[in-house]
């Protein structure tokens, strides 16, 4: 149990100082910075290849920190996706304060997709940090998403400043539903089935 803790300690530490980690989620190995640090956003695209216009997704441990970056959370999505499926592998896409969130996690556009992940030592990690982290699967863009320790490229470990070892229970990408449009949109078909 030290160990994990120690693990956990130890990648709060990096991404408190502006250090890129690699993580076990519920779904799949993500890789993550602080979404408040914009170096370390840059550095994160430029070290995933990631087009600047690709927003990609972050991860919170409740609703209360995420509530600060979105614009509104209507009644509906509360109670037919997020007390449904959270903690769990649903990407939500809302709308969000576009002056709190840098334009490269946004992809250009006016939203963001947020989730909590189900699983305890990553949201032991956010709770410690106090800020959501960005959760891109951790791989070069285009290639597999890894699920297992063992799928992460080596080219890629070697450029990220911690790893924190684990399993993903789920070993598959998350559902993605946008709500910034009527009807809301499932933009990719993961782990959650939904019926709209």
């Amino acid at each position: 149990m030290k160990y994990m803790n120690n693990q956990i300690d130890g990648a709060v530490r990096i991404l408190n100082e502006g250090g890129i980690v690699i993580f076990p989620t519920d779904t799949a190995f993500g890789i993550g910075c602080r979404m408040d640090n914009k170096e370390s956003v840059k550095r994160l695209f430029s070290i995933r290849k990631r087009p600047e216009n690709q927003a990609t997704p972050v991860l919170f441990n409740n609703l209360e920190m995420m509530k600060e970056y979105l614009l509104d959370i209507s009644k509906e999505v509360k109670e037919k996706l997020m007390d449904k499926y959270w903690p769990g592998a649903l990407t939500i896409i809302f709308p969000c304060k576009t002056d709190k969130v840098f334009n490269l996690i946004r992809g250009n556009s006016n939203n963001m997709g947020v989730r909590i992940p189900d699983n305890d030592k990553l949201i032991s990690i956010i709770e410690k940090l106090g800020v959501g982290i960005l959760g891109p699967s951790a791989n070069f863009h285009g290639k597999p998403t890894p699920y297992y320790f063992e799928d992460l490229d080596p080219k890629l470990v070697r450029l990220v400043d911690y790893v924190v070892e684990g399993e993903c229970r789920l070993k598959d990408v998350s559902t993605v539903i946008d709500v910034s449009v009527k009807p809301w949109q499932i933009r990719r078909e993961g782990a959650v089935k939904l019926n709209l």
